[in-house]
């Protein structure tokens, strides 16, 4: 489905190298308020989570007080786990669930992967790229969905009457799918946003295995990618029609990256919009 320069994550070598991977002052300042609201109410630990492959370096968060609630797996994009996607890990557990925010590259690299590399150089592009294709290579994304379902399932915090969302983004969003189709009984929701290569021309698409899983989904499209294939949405819209899975697929009106607070092309209104959507998911079928 995508162009030979094209990476089918939703990210290309030069987007990347126009990229300044730097905070504005005004996200840099919402950040900090939602942080400050979220801590107050959320514990906050790193933690090690033991894969078929090594160990994940990657942060867990849950409501304070006692009970139990249910689980969510966030893969990130391709910067990996670092404070954007830890403050997505935060507002979620204040909403009341135990949320997993994976480090994607532990086989290669500790968390924040993307501190060490200047995306502006070829070199740097090229590792990054790297830390991905290690983890997407075999059954890579199978075995680590189901060592982070099984970590998440043996916290006394998680509620496992429950069943549990993931959500991804660019390139989490494969990542989403192939775990909702590695833990079918456990997977009840699963939302991707500007998620690259969805559906491809590949026998493993990630779109095909919708049909063994029982998740409701959100698919926030991009309206970059989406004018670049048009006809993906398409395909994911007769699959879930198909296969009789709930789903809700929607192109934004914001570019590829948009949800993110540490991307120039944050858009508060859209990533937003893009969360109620994301609260209203979870709230019907993880319920």
């Amino acid at each position: 489905m995508c162009d030979d320069d094209i990476n089918p994550w939703g990210e290309t070598e030069n987007s990347v190298s126009r990229r300044t991977f730097t905070m504005t002052a005004a996200a840099a300042a919402s950040l900090s308020a939602v942080q400050a609201h979220a801590q107050a109410n959320v514990t906050e630990r790193d933690v090690q989570v033991k894969t078929p492959d090594g160990v994940s370096d990657s942060a867990l968060y849950y409501p304070n007080g006692r009970g139990s609630w249910p689980g969510v797996v966030v893969w990130p994009d391709i910067k990996g786990l670092r404070p954007a996607s830890r403050d997505v890990g935060r507002r979620l557990a204040a909403q009341g669930y135990v949320v997993l925010v994976v480090n994607p590259f532990y086989r290669s690299a500790k968390a924040p992967a993307y501190e060490s590399l200047d995306f502006n150089q070829a070199a740097g592009r090229t590792a990054l790229f790297g830390y991905r294709d290690a983890l997407v290579a075999g059954e890579g994304p199978f075995r680590d969905a189901r060592a982070y379902v099984a970590f998440l399932d043996a916290q006394p915090q998680t509620n496992k009457a429950k069943m549990i969302g993931v959500q991804g983004y660019c390139m989490g969003g494969p990542l989403s799918f192939q775990t909702a189709g590695a833990v079918p009984n456990r997977i009840g929701a699963v939302a991707t946003f500007h998620g690259g290569g969805l559906t491809t021309k590949d026998p493993s698409s990630p779109h095909l295995l919708v049909a063994k899983t029982k998740a409701s989904y959100l698919i926030a499209v991009a309206k970059n990618d989406d004018a670049r294939e048009p006809e993906s949405k398409d395909i994911l819209k007769a699959t879930f029609a198909q296969t009789r899975r709930p789903a809700v697929v929607d192109v934004y009106q914001a570019d590829h990256g948009w949800t993110m607070r540490d991307f120039p092309v944050y858009d508060n209104a859209e990533a937003e919009r893009a969360f109620s959507e994301l609260t209203k998911l979870y709230k019907t079928a993880l319920a």
